[in-house]
C-alpha cells in the first residue's frame, strides 16, 4: 500500500509544483465566484426544508495550503521512488473550494447529507465519508465531521474558472468541491484543534498531555450532544402530546397513558405491572379520552399545587396522584362519578376536597 511521505519538494517535482501553484494563483477571482455560487445553491436547498443549519460558510484554499497539498508524495515501499499524490493538482485536489454546514444536533447531519444528495440535478455525490468512523470503531475520540465530495453539473461559474485556467482544460462546468457537515460542538472542537496544531505547529502541539486533553474534551462534547439530543426528543414528544390538531388527538389507551405519564412525571413511580387500564377508566369517567387532554391535566404546576394542598405524608403513586388531580379539577363531580357505592372512598374524597378548598382559600388571601 502506498504511504504518504513528507511535503518537501525534491528537485524533480519543484518545477511542476511551482507551475501548478502559479496557475492556481491566477484564478483566485474565478474560484471566489465558484464559492459564492456553491454557497448560494446549497443555501437554497434549505428554504423549505425541515432541517435548518445554524450557518453555511466556505473558503477557497490559500496558495500556501494548495502548495502543501500539491507537494504530497506517495511511496509504495521505503526503497521505491516517491511520486506525487496529485500529479495534476488543479484537477485532482478536490477541496480547492470547500463549504461547511453547521447544524445543532447529530441527527441533523444525516438529514443535511440526504437532502444534498437528493438534488441530483445540481450535484453528483462522488464520495460520502464519516471522518470519525475510525475512532468510533476503535473506541477512541477525536475529530468528527461528515465529508461530501460533490461534482457540479454544467455550472456557469465553473466554466468561467476552467476557461481562465486555459489549455488543456475543457470548460465543461463540471467541478468537484468539498462539503463538511458538523454539529456546532464538533465545529468548536475542530477549530480549537486546528488553531493549535496546524496554524501554530510545533513540538508542543503534539505533546501527549495535549493529546489527552483533546481526547477528553471530544468525549465530553459527545456526551453533551447526547444530552442535547435527549432534550430535543423530549421536547418534540411533549409538544406532540399538546398538539390538539395532530398527535395530541390520539385516543388514550392504557399503554398510551403509561407512556405519557412516564414522560411527564417520571419521578412518580409506577408499580412493576404495566397495566394502566384503571387510569383509562378513571379518565374516561370525565370524558378525557385524547392525548392532549391528559397532557393538559398533568400540568406540572397543578401537580405541585395538589401535592402542597394535601401535604402527603408519603410520595403518592400514580393511582393516588391521578385521583387527586382529577379531584382538584372536577371537585364534587369527581366524587359523584367515581365513588359509586363505596362509602369509604366517598368519605376519603370528601376529606381531600375540603383540604383542597382550604388551601385555595389560603392562597387567595
Amino acid at each position: 500500500m502506498d504511504q504518504l511521505t513528507s511535503n518537501t519538494e525534491p528537485e524533480q517535482f519543484s518545477e511542476q509544483i511551482d507551475e501548478a501553484v502559479s496557475r492556481f494563483e491566477t484564478v483566485g477571482r474565478e474560484l471566489d465566484e465558484v464559492l459564492r455560487a456553491m454557497k448560494s445553491k446549497i443555501r437554497s436547498l434549505f428554504i423549505d426544508s425541515e432541517v435548518q443549519p445554524l450557518f453555511v460558510t466556505g473558503r477557497v484554499k490559500t496558495a500556501e495550503s494548495f502548495r502543501a497539498k500539491a507537494s504530497r508524495q506517495l511511496q509504495e515501499t521505503p526503497d521505491s521512488t516517491p511520486v506525487l499524490e496529485f500529479p495534476n493538482p488543479l484537477r485532482e485536489i478536490h477541496d480547492m473550494v470547500g463549504l461547511r454546514i453547521i447544524v445543532m444536533l447529530p441527527h441533523e447531519i444525516q438529514q443535511v447529507a440526504t437532502l444534498i444528495k437528493a438534488h441530483r440535478e445540481d450535484f453528483d455525490c462522488r464520495s460520502d465519508r464519516e471522518k470519525d468512523i475510525g475512532s468510533v470503531e476503535s473506541g477512541t475520540y477525536g475529530y468528527s465531521s461528515r465529508h461530501l465530495l460533490l461534482k457540479t453539473r454544467n455550472e456557469p461559474s465553473v466554466s468561467k474558472f476552467q476557461t481562465a485556467l486555459g489549455k488543456p482544460v475543457v470548460p465543461s462546468g463540471n467541478f468537484v468541491f468539498e462539503v463538511q457537515i458538523r454539529t456546532v460542538l464538533q465545529h468548536a472542537w475542530s477549530e480549537m484543534e486546528h488553531d493549535i496544531r496546524f496554524k501554530h505547529p510545533g513540538e508542543a502541539a503534539w505533546n501527549p498531555q495535549i493529546d489527552r486533553h483533546f481526547t477528553a474534551t471530544a468525549a465530553m462534547l459527545e456526551t453533551v450532544e447526547n444530552y442535547f439530543t435527549d432534550i430535543d426528543d423530549l421536547y418534540h414528544r411533549m409538544n406532540g402530546y399538546h398538539d390538539r390538531e395532530g398527535l395530541g388527538t390520539e385516543k388514550l389507551t392504557g399503554e398510551k397513558i403509561g407512556e405519557i405519564w412516564q414522560t411527564l412525571l417520571p419521578h412518580v413511580d409506577r408499580k412493576r405491572d404495566d397495566d394502566w387500564s384503571w387510569a383509562a377508566e378513571l379518565l374516561g369517567s370525565h370524558g378525557i379520552d385524547q392525548t392532549w387532554q391528559l397532557a393538559e391535566l398533568l400540568d406540572a404546576n397543578v401537580v405541585t399545587e395538589v401535592r402542597a394542598a394535601l401535604d402527603h405524608r408519603y410520595s403518592p403513586g400514580p393511582d393516588r396522584l391521578l385521583d387527586d388531580v382529577l379531584l382538584w379539577r372536577f371537585g364534587k363531580a369527581h366524587i359523584d362519578k367515581t365513588s359509586g357505592s363505596d362509602l369509604k372512598r366517598e368519605a376519603s374524597l370528601r376529606r381531600r376536597l375540603i383540604q383542597m378548598k382550604d388551601f385555595r382559600s389560603t392562597q387567595r388571601s
